[in-house]
């Protein structure tokens, strides 16, 4: 089987768990058999991977189970390739912001597909739960053509497009890196009052939205969803998140449980929501990872998972 149509059996198989989430069924094999015939195919196609390996003493061919196959620093997307293929294959560059060490690490993919897949039925389930999809989609913040390296950017099109009513450059209010306010303005109060919208918008976003607003309220129509995501990145004034939910709930309108969290980083192909709207007694600021993932605390210098009740770093398993 050559290397192409093995990553493509492998992709078929991690949508598979998406197909089985979305229709609640069983998942269609064990996550571990699937992980380790996906940490056996990047040991062998990628080659910093196997040094990695070789470096923790792990024999690719041995690894039975996720917890067995070593993590990947994000780090290492800043300074190697962590790719099975070939660079003019890609359809996709994801680039981190670079606020962190300066240098942006860049996540390439050759196909999009299961991405997108795993993206819109994970979203759907937490953010959009209830929703008689086509809804009005309203993201405050730039086009994926504006931002082609953003994988936010990205996840926002790809929402836009398959639960708004009619995607456009419309439905977009951050151009040349600035709200438009006075467009943004015209389209929320010109939204049905009987349909609830989307608002997809970063953290920094809302705060100058917020204070654009100085004060005005700018209500959606009932049962409105806002997702809030992503640090400040020193783009705005920063504000404690839940007195930024509190603020955004009273600004525009929604109960502060319509106000859902989402967590992402440009290294992931998955994403991680609060459940406050699907679950009735779900926290705030606890994020919910997909069958398709797992998130384990391990501790920062052994990397070995730590007792219940302690802290660690993540180390996310992502199908």
């Amino acid at each position: 089987m050559s290397s192409r149509a093995e990553s493509d059996a492998l992709h078929a198989r991690a949508r598979a768990f998406v197909l089985a989430f979305e229709r609640g069924a069983p998942m269609p094999e064990p996550f571990d058999g699937l992980a380790a015939d996906l940490a056996r195919y990047q040991a062998k196609h990628v080659h910093g991977y196997a040094r990695l390996c070789a470096a923790r003493g792990v024999d690719p061919e041995a690894i039975a189970r996720a917890a067995e196959a070593p993590a990947v620093p994000t780090d290492a997307f800043k300074v190697s390739s962590v790719f099975a293929f070939e660079p003019a294959d890609a359809t996709a560059i994801f680039r981190t912001s670079g606020t962190t060490l300066g240098a942006r690490g860049a996540h390439r993919m050759r196909d999009v597909t299961t991405y997108d897949a795993a993206a819109l039925a994970f979203g759907r389930a937490l953010l959009a739960h209830g929703l008689a999809l086509p809804v009005p989609v309203v993201v405050v913040g730039p086009t994926d053509a504006e931002a082609p390296d953003s994988s936010l950017a990205h996840m926002n099109a790809t929402f836009a497009r398959a639960w708004g009513e009619a995607e456009s450059e419309a439905t977009y209010f951050v151009r040349g890196g600035e709200i438009a306010m006075p467009a943004l303005r015209e389209r929320v109060t010109a939204l049905p009052a009987n349909t609830p919208a989307i608002v997809l918008a970063t953290s920094f976003a809302l705060v100058h939205l917020l204070d654009a607003l100085g004060g005005e309220r700018l209500p959606l129509p009932a049962g409105s969803r806002v997702m809030l995501t992503g640090g400040y990145k020193g783009k705005s004034r920063e504000v404690e998140a839940g007195a930024l939910r509190r603020a955004v709930s009273d600004v525009l309108g929604v109960d502060p449980r319509n106000v859902i969290g989402e967590y992402g980083m440009t290294e992931l192909s998955s994403q991680f929501w609060e459940a406050t709207v699907a679950r009735a007694d779900a926290p705030q600021g606890v994020y919910v990872e997909p069958p398709w993932a797992r998130v384990v605390a391990v501790h920062p210098e052994t990397l070995a998972p730590v007792s219940d009740g302690q802290s660690g770093i993540a180390r996310i398993e992502d199908l």
